[in-house]
């Protein structure tokens, strides 16, 4: 079973550079341990405790799988998961928001 993995740029360091990598497994849990035989370090980036990192977003074919299954989202052959860290903060004042009225 081939699917493909969109890897971010901030974790192309673990797969030699490559945008997409193709991985196997039953269930995105399995795809990562999959993945991790052959890019060292990935998993522990995505996974925490069993379940996916606070700030990384999972989605399968267009859809977050923390609104399936999470690390458990059943996958099927052809699928595309797509990788992404979730973006966050910045100081307000790069586009002139500074909290005063």
């Amino acid at each position: 079973m081939a699917i493909e993995v969109r890897i971010p740029t901030i974790l192309r360091t673990y797969t030699d550079g490559e945008k997409t990598v193709e991985g196997n497994g039953a269930t995105l849990d399995e795809l990562f341990a999959d993945l991790e035989s052959r890019h060292a370090g990935v998993r522990e980036r995505l996974v925490e405790d069993g379940k996916l990192r606070r700030f990384v977003n999972v989605y399968l074919n267009d859809e977050d799988v923390r609104f399936l299954d999470g690390i458990s989202t059943e996958l099927a052959d052809g699928d595309s998961v797509t990788i992404l860290p979730a973006v966050a903060g910045g100081s307000g004042t790069a586009m002139g928001i500074t909290g005063r009225r």
